[in-house]
C-alpha cells in the first residue's frame, strides 16, 4: 500500500519492457531461421552471420567511444542489425562485402543519424541495398558448394513451376535467412505472444500485396502462384522483422495498416512489373520514407477538437 502513496514526477506508469528486451526478444525470434540457414547453406552461412554481429557490435563500439557517447552495445539493437543483414545477405557472400555492409548500417545508416531512434530508415536493409548497387552480381550469386539455379521467384517469373512445399520448408536458393517460410512464422509466432509486435503491419502488408498479386499477377486466382509469392524471397522475413521495426514505422494504429497497404502495393509492383523478381527491401526503405507523412495524416484528433481546425468545438 506503501508504493501507492509515493508521489514522484510522471510518468506514474513505467513498463517493464526496455530497448534491450525488444532486441533480445528480435534476436531469439531470428535465431530458428537462421539456424536453419546454417543447415541449408553451410559453414559458409554461419561464417556470414558471425561476421556481421560481430562487425556491427564492433563498430557502434568503436564508433560511440571515439565519440565519447554512451556505449549502447548492450542494448542488443546492433546485434539485431547485424543478424538481420547477415540473413539477408547470399552465403556467397565474402566476408569483406559482410563487413562493409555492417559498417554502412551501424555507422552510416543508424549512429550519423543520432543512433537508434533517429534513424529514418531500417539500417540492415539499406545496408542490403547499398550493397545490391554496388556489388550487384555477388549479391545475386546463390551458388552453393559448385550447384547453381535460379531463385524459386526467378523462376517464378520466368513462368516455370516451382514447388511450394519445398519454398515453404525452405530447402531452396535464396539468402541465408529468407528461404524458410516455416521458421520465420515461428519466430514470427514468438514476437506476437510477447507482445513485441502486432498484427497490424504484417497483416496488411500481406493482405495487401495478396490482393495486388492476385489481380495483376497476370495468372488469376492461382492459388499455388499466391503460395509461391508468399514464401519466396524476402516476404516473411520483411514482413514480420523488418517492416515493424520501431523506429521506421508509424506509431498510429491506423498509420500501421495504411504503412502495411504501402508496402504490399509497393512490393507487388516491385515484383510484377520490375525487372527484379524481389522487391521487399525497396518497397521497405522507400515507405519508412513516407512514415512522418503517414503518421501525420492518421493521428488521432483529441475528444473536443475539430480536425479540420485543430481549435475546441
Amino acid at each position: 500500500m506503501s508504493n501507492l502513496l509515493n508521489v514522484s514526477a510522471s510518468p506514474h506508469v513505467r513498463s517493464q519492457v526496455t530497448t534491450r528486451t525488444i532486441m533480445r526478444d528480435v534476436a531469439i525470434a531470428l535465431l530458428p531461421a537462421a539456424a536453419f540457414g546454417v543447415f541449408n547453406f553451410g559453414m559458409k552461412a554461419l561464417i556470414t552471420i558471425v561476421t556481421c554481429v560481430a562487425a556491427s557490435v564492433l563498430s557502434e563500439y568503436i564508433y560511440e567511444k571515439l565519440l565519447g557517447k554512451p556505449i549502447t552495445t548492450s542494448d542488443y539493437s546492433a546485434v539485431v542489425t547485424g543478424l538481420l543483414l547477415a540473413m539477408n545477405l547470399p552465403s556467397s557472400a565474402p566476408v569483406w562485402m559482410s563487413l562493409i555492409g555492417s559498417v554502412f548500417a551501424i555507422i552510416v545508416v543508424k549512429q550519423l543519424f543520432g543512433g537508434l531512434g533517429q534513424n529514418f530508415m531500417n539500417p540492415a536493409l539499406a545496408a542490403r541495398c547499398f550493397l545490391l548497387i554496388s556489388f550487384t552480381g555477388r549479391m545475386t550469386d546463390f551458388a552453393v558448394d559448385g550447384m547453381t539455379g535460379p531463385t524459386p521467384l526467378a523462376a517464378l517469373k520466368a513462368g516455370e513451376s516451382v514447388d511450394v512445399a519445398k519454398m515453404f520448408l525452405g530447402t531452396t536458393q535464396g539468402t541465408i535467412g529468407e528461404t524458410s517460410a516455416v521458421f520465420l512464422l515461428i519466430g514470427a509466432a514468438y514476437l506476437f505472444v510477447r507482445k513485441v509486435i502486432s498484427f497490424r503491419i504484417p497483416c496488411a502488408y500481406l493482405a495487401a500485396f495478396a490482393v495486388f498479386a492476385l489481380i495483376f499477377g497476370g495468372r488469376g486466382f492461382d492459388m499455388n502462384y499466391l503460395a509461391a509469392q508468399l514464401f519466396g524471397g524476402g516476404l516473411m522475413l520483411g514482413a514480420f522483422f523488418m517492416a515493424t521495426d520501431y523506429v521506421t514505422s508509424p506509431i498510429t494504429p491506423m498509420g500501421q495498416i495504411v504503412f502495411g497497404v504501402v508496402l504490399g502495393i509497393l512490393t507487388g509492383i516491385f515484383r510484377i512489373f520490375g525487372g527484379s523478381a524481389e522487391g521487399v527491401s525497396y518497397a521497405i526503405i522507400f515507405s519508412n520514407l513516407l512514415v512522418p507523412l503517414i503518421e501525420k495524416v492518421t493521428i488521432p484528433t483529441p475528444f473536443g477538437i475539430r480536425k479540420e481546425t485543430g481549435h475546441a468545438k
